[in-house]
């Protein structure tokens, strides 16, 4: 696993949560900037989320991980209000104690872009190709700021040499197709920084990019959390992305938050055998020993889920693991739903 900077500085973490209470956060006994509790989503009979829980303080950055199909998306679209209109959401997802499920259409829209920041997976489709990267810039920050057109230039120019783009003021006369896939995402994430927001939700954001790029756009977007001290959501199926860069980490599957707390913990002891599988698949630089897949393929939850839903694939399971969801357990800051977990206490 690649090795992951110290955590940033802050206060000492906070007690542990009770069972069934959003994760806990790392950076500290401030109040949660977003607060995700008891989310479930359903689309028709397809349950994509049950029972979800986690929250991000100021300044924070946690990685949500899992395979596709484990809802880890569905979860970042619903705190962002762009779940489609047949979808059935019930829980609580506050963003600094307002309650999101259930706001009206045009308090999203502010939200969005606006206190909230939103870094998408396809920057070339996020991107209209027959404007300049300056025309789109320049539009966006005179739909959130009041300021002259030339001003809304100048600051467009700054931002994209905040996130580390060569000759900005050159690139703002650029088409999106006249850029690489490296310098679109900087764009996409100059977008999202328009409005100053205090948090930055990031879906898949290196998915298409080679793994140097990939490194740069995390470590700019690292950066931004640190310098802006804005919180980040990163989604992503990559371990190694995630221990690289994250504070906090929730494990999705089938729809439930597996495991989740600290990074460096969860990566060096994981407590859900999910989690475990899950690192054992992950390829090692230099380490001849093969890696191991995980049986089966990912559960699709039709209906109510009423059982572990990795107790089909896990080498752990035992008769109990299909009697209903194990209650989520809380030991030493982190949280995980097993009934034969991996800690060496109970």
């Amino acid at each position: 696993m690649p090795h992951r900077p110290a955590a940033r500085s802050g206060p000492g973490p906070g007690p542990a949560p009770a069972p069934g209470s959003p994760a806990p956060g790392g950076t500290g006994t401030e109040a949660p900037l977003l607060e995700v509790s008891g989310l479930s989503v359903q689309f028709g009979r397809v349950r994509a989320v049950t029972d979800a829980g986690f929250c991000v303080r100021p300044g924070e950055f946690l990685g949500i991980v899992g395979e596709s199909g484990s809802g880890k998306s569905v979860t970042a679209r619903a705190v962002l209000g762009l779940l489609p209109s047949h979808a059935r959401v019930s829980g609580s997802i506050t963003f600094r104690g307002e309650e999101l499920v259930g706001a009206g259409a045009r308090r999203l829209r502010a939200l969005r872009g606006g206190e909230i920041g939103l870094v998408f997976q396809d920057a070339l489709a996020a991107l209209d190709p027959v404007y300049t990267v300056g025309d789109q810039l320049v539009e966006a920050l005179l739909a959130h700021r009041p300021m002259s057109r030339a001003r809304a230039r100048e600051r467009a120019a700054e931002l994209l040499n905040e996130v580390r783009i060569p000759r900005p003021r050159e690139c703002l006369d650029r088409y999106p197709h006249q850029l690489s896939g490296g310098q679109r995402q900087r764009v996409v994430i100059a977008t999202a920084l328009i409005a100053d927001p205090d948090l930055i939700i990031a879906d898949e954001p290196t998915t298409a990019l080679d793994v140097t790029v990939q490194g740069e756009v995390l470590d700019l977007l690292s950066s931004i959390c640190e310098q802006r001290a804005a919180a980040v959501v990163l989604i992503t199926h990559d371990l190694a992305v995630v221990a690289e860069t994250c504070d906090q980490v929730a494990v999705f599957y089938g729809g439930i938050v597996a495991e989740a707390g600290p990074a460096l913990p969860l990566f060096d002891e994981p407590r859900h055998p999910y989690t475990r599988a899950l690192l054992r698949a992950l390829p090692r630089l230099g380490d001849p020993t093969p890696f191991e897949a995980i049986p089966g393929t990912p559960l699709q939850v039709v209906g109510r889920l009423d059982s572990c839903p990795f107790a089909p694939r896990c080498v752990r399971a035992a008769d109990d693991c299909l009697d209903g969801v194990p209650a989520e357990r809380v030991l030493d800051e982190r949280r995980h739903r097993c009934l034969h977990s991996l800690e060496a206490s109970p």
